[in-house]
């Protein structure tokens, strides 16, 4: 998933459903079945992230051959494209690419051409946006015609591009051996493999690996194999994918199994926490998924836990989810993060946005979807207090940007040159829920909706689709609806609901989660309404029987209401941070934002500490903001020097342009974090949102 950070942008592209051509290529967008009545006419699809003419060719099947090189950090090897033309007079194949990467050659075969040797091409790289070039590729217009298949092999070495991360083994958890891992979320993988880098494509894929001996290899794939006299790992995906769902994890790496289709992988000294946090529960969750959705479609859901370099919270790499390490600390972030990412396995892997404007179909449904699992699996109560957590940071999102901020849309525009990553937002996750909540409760019950999302799967499986051939289907489906033109209900339009800034139009019933959210809320008012409050009123609360989300609320809440007096932190301070140092660190980072933000400092060491503990992203970017935002930078920038020899490099460099305000271009090709004045909303992104993209 990417780093996340708000920007307005605004533009306006046309879209549409490619035809679907049927076989074993894949590449083309969905288009509705015939007989359903849906809109037919559109115009073709335009995906602006994406420099490469993916509309002149499918992409059949590629396969990727590498060696990994820790000692200089390179990966070299080649890539092959199975592709056939669609388009008469196509004379260059264009995909997306890097500056990281260097070409060595590119040659080309036509199959069955009784060709004996390949033809070398002639390339050039162009730049294209900050975040990527264009790798424009001659091809022999005697040989390339539509429908014949060619196959064009690229010869190159990648670094340290964006997708790729490589840790020095100090840098991991055990600090024995180096580890690195890619994360092609949502357009950084045209640094590992030159491709058509558009969620509007897809294709099966194969990949060798070569490693050096000690090194386990992992990719998202359905299929491995492995040989340990040549240490070389072989994989196989069955199954269309996107490029951005391509990955890639090698180190020092062991597993248990813990069901018939789910293994844990870690390094050795995470494994047993793994096991112990997750046990026998992927499988239940499974389970309560394909009752809802219908079949699992991926064969394997494994899990790699990674150190706390790994960029983002999660990511649903299909057959193999990447999941922060740091999480492990809180079993209820943790148990709603591996349930999204399952939700995934249906919304976003099997059903994925055609394009990064209308991500809110793989994170909208993925969302609604994890909730109606949680429902199943926990009650509702659970679903509401967390749902609250997340709708107030939504609402907390659109004070600081404002309801007219076009980054508030489901469908955003942008233009060329805006990178996907920064329109990863709250409203994608949240204001999609909602959209689809509303779906479900005008469809008049929720397990006729749950058929509906059952069989919009079953229709669009390894497809790629826009927000329209959502709702076509949707109003094919309840046709009494379409009868009663809900699509334009006054107020409550779906294109208002798709291309309106603001908040959501409408919010699902939460009262069900009342008793457990009733106290968060009585607690709040208690020491909102006193200076301090009376310890008497206090005592009926015992914040040592509440679970993680009622505890995490209520510091949400608190924070939202700051600055406060002094007095009320010091009683606050006294009433529970001994309690706080013994939680998760989801419960101590609010804490400790109280703490900054009203600048209390006898609590300070409790901020040094944290610190000087945690190197993820997710923890250290939001308190250096407040740090940084209000008096307590000179405080940052010694913690910082304590602590840089710790962090990824990629972390220290958002720190210092954090820190010292330089307006630098990280390695991921895309403008640095904004420090002080847009601080809290970076920390929203950044704390609120489960990005998995």
């Amino acid at each position: 998933m990417a780093e996340l950070h708000q920007a307005p942008t605004s533009l306006c592209c046309c879209r549409k459903s490619l035809p679907d051509s049927g076989g074993r290529c894949s590449g083309d967008l969905a288009r509705p079945s015939a007989g359903l009545g849906l809109e037919s006419q559109r115009c073709p699809l335009v995906d602006v992230a994406s420099a490469s003419n993916f509309r002149s060719f499918q992409l059949c099947h590629f396969h990727l051959d590498l060696r990994l090189n820790f000692a200089v950090k390179e990966m070299s090897g080649w890539l092959v494209l199975d592709l056939v033309p669609v388009q008469p007079g196509v004379c260059s194949l264009i995909l997306d690419s890097h500056p990281s990467l260097l070409i060595h050659s590119i040659d080309c075969k036509v199959p069955g051409a009784g060709q004996q040797e390949p033809v070398s091409l002639t390339y050039r790289v162009d730049p294209f946006t900050d975040y990527g070039s264009s790798l424009s590729i001659s091809l022999p217009t005697a040989a390339v015609k539509p429908g014949r298949a060619v196959q064009i092999t690229v010869r190159y070495t990648t670094t340290d591009g964006p997708a790729i991360w490589w840790l020095d083994s100090e840098l991991t958890c055990g600090q024995v051996r180096p580890l690195v891992f890619t994360q092609g979320h949502s357009v950084c993988n045209r640094s590992f493999f030159p491709c058509f880098d558009t969620p509007a494509v897809k294709s099966t894929y194969t990949a060798t690996v070569r490693v050096p001996d000690g090194v386990t290899v992992l990719m998202s794939a359905s299929r491995s194999s492995y040989s340990k006299q040549d240490r070389v790992f072989q994989f196989s995906m069955e199954f269309p994918v996107p490029s951005y769902l391509v990955a890639l994890v090698a180190g020092e790496l062991q597993h248990v199994d813990v069901g018939p289709r789910s293994r844990l992988w870690a390094e050795p000294c995470l494994l047993s926490c793994a096991v112990k946090k997750l046990g026998g529960s992927v499988e239940r969750w499974l389970g309560v998924a394909e009752d809802l959705f219908g079949p699992y479609l991926w064969g394997r859901c494994d899990i790699v836990f990674l150190p706390p370099s790994f960029p983002i919270v999660a990511m649903e790499n299909p057959c193999l989810t990447f999941i922060i390490a740091s999480i492990l600390e809180s079993s209820e972030f943790l148990l709603i993060d591996v349930i999204h990412e399952i939700a995934h396995g249906w919304f976003g892997n099997a059903v994925t946005n055609a394009t990064w404007e209308e991500m809110w179909l793989s994170e909208g449904l993925a969302t609604y979807a994890q909730r109606r699992i949680t429902t199943e699996a926990y009650g509702e109560p659970f679903t509401c207090l967390e749902t609250v957590v997340r709708l107030d940071a939504l609402h907390r999102q659109l004070r600081l940007l404002g309801d007219s901020n076009p980054v508030s849309r489901l469908q955003v525009k942008f233009e060329s040159g805006v990178n996907p990553s920064t329109l990863m937002n709250l409203f994608t996750y949240e204001k999609g829920f909602c959209f689809v909540s509303y779906l479900s409760e005008i469809s008049g019950d929720v397990r006729r909706f749950d058929c509906f999302l059952r069989d919009y799967i079953s229709e669009f499986k390894f497809k790629s689709v826009v927000a329209q051939d959502l709702i076509d289907y949707f109003l094919s489906y309840f046709p009494e609806l379409k009868d009663a033109a809900v699509a334009k209900r006054e107020g409550l339009e779906f294109e208002r609901w798709l291309s309106g800034c603001g908040p959501p139009l409408y919010e699902p019933d939460l009262s069900a989660g009342g008793a457990l959210i009733g106290p968060v809320q009585d607690l709040c008012d208690l020491w909102r309404n006193a200076d301090p409050p009376d310890l008497e009123a206090l005592a009926t609360f015992d914040l040592s029987t509440w679970s993680t989300f009622q505890i995490v609320l209520f510091l949400d809440r608190m924070l939202d209401h700051s600055p406060l007096l002094h007095s009320v932190m010091a009683s606050l301070s006294d009433s529970y941070s001994s309690l706080f140092d013994g939680l998760n660190a989801e419960v101590q980072i609010r804490w400790l934002q109280m703490v900054v933000r009203n600048s209390f400092y006898p609590d300070l060491p409790r901020v040094r500490a944290f610190l000087h503990k945690h190197t993820s992203r997710m923890y250290t970017v939001p308190l250096y903001e407040d740090l940084v935002a209000g008096v307590m930078k000179c405080v940052a920038v010694e913690i910082f020097y304590q602590t840089q020899r710790r962090l990824h490099p990629n972390l220290r460099r958002t720190l210092q342009q954090i820190l010292f305000q330089t307006s630098s271009t990280n390695q991921n090709g895309s403008a640095l974090p904004p420090s002080s004045a847009t601080g809290t909303t970076a920390t929203i992104a950044l704390r609120d949102v489960n990005v998995s993209a």
